[in-house]
């Protein structure tokens, strides 16, 4: 029972991890319906930017978080602006080529710039802690409660703000939206802001436990898109749900199956519950 209940929190690790940039991803894909293959890039460059500004720049690690969701998020901002704005009316094939250049570019500038090494993140929160007999580094304890912080922020923000609530109608019905006065160009923007800044965020608590490399956004925006299509394609409370899920399956798959199919169970997850339902967990009906 104990190592269940260790293999517990370890997936809520690491489900907090893959909620977070599945979040920004469903963002994204609820407001322009583009499935945004460039976000595992954003996830990398945000370890890059945090490791820079920690170790060029002799920032603290909070801080250089902070840092780093301010320039993912505008560089999301530029991807809105510069390739995905040109491409609205454009066939749907051309945004999906657009985010797969964007992919390749991002990751031989991290490459050029960075090199091709793993590189380790350091934390000033790495020491080991025994809550009611079970370890936890508070790296993993930070990311739990930082990721549940994140989300009900979010929450509050789409749902008590206008701004959000100009996402919301945007998500549902963009023509609407631009109908009665809202701005959907500023929309657009804003939710590629909040989209990389969450990548950003995920990859820089994330880092200090794993490593920062120049493919490190690869499996997690694979595992990001099986969260978002079974939780239901543009659903937030399906994001969050799905990768929670995901992050359970892969602790307790790796513990009692094995750790070589850990990162297949997303894959087994998606047909079985696809195969009950289609359209997702959480599926949106209006668009």
């Amino acid at each position: 029972m104990e190592l269940f209940i260790q293999q517990l929190l370890n997936g809520l690790t690491v489900g907090s991890v893959y909620s977070l940039v599945a979040l920004g991803l469903t963002l994204v894909y609820g407001i322009l319906h583009i499935p945004n293959f460039a976000h595992g890039a954003l996830y990398m460059m945000g370890g890059y930017v945090t490791l820079t500004a920690m170790t060029k720049l002799g920032l603290p690690y909070g801080l250089a978080i902070i840092v780093s969701m301010a320039a993912v998020g505008l560089l999301g901002v530029l991807m809105e602006r510069l390739v995905f704005y040109p491409l609205r009316d454009a066939p749907p094939l051309h945004d999906k080529i657009a985010a797969i250049g964007i992919l390749l570019f991002l990751e031989a500038f991290a490459q050029f710039v960075w090199g091709a090494d793993y590189q380790t993140m350091p934390t000033p929160y790495g020491d080991v802690v025994n809550i009611f007999g079970f370890t936890l580094t508070i790296q993993r304890i930070l990311i739990i409660a930082s990721a549940v912080v994140i989300m009900v922020l979010l929450y509050i923000f789409l749902k008590k703000t206008f701004i959000g609530a100009s996402i919301i109608a945007m998500a549902q019905n963009r023509e609407g939206a631009n109908l009665v006065g809202i701005n959907t160009n500023k929309v657009a923007m804003l939710t590629f802001l909040l989209s990389g800044s969450l990548a950003a965020l995920a990859a820089s608590l994330a880092s200090p436990i794993n490593l920062v490399f120049p493919g490190m956004g690869h499996l997690v925006i694979l595992k990001a898109f099986v969260i978002i299509i079974l939780g239901g394609m543009g659903s937030i409370p399906g994001a969050i749900v799905g990768g929670y899920i995901l992050g359970f399956s892969e602790s307790l798959g790796a513990t009692y199956v094995s750790n070589d199919y850990k990162d297949i169970i997303a894959f087994v997850i998606l047909v079985i519950i696809l195969t009950v339902k289609p359209n997702g967990l959480f599926a949106k009906e209006g668009r």
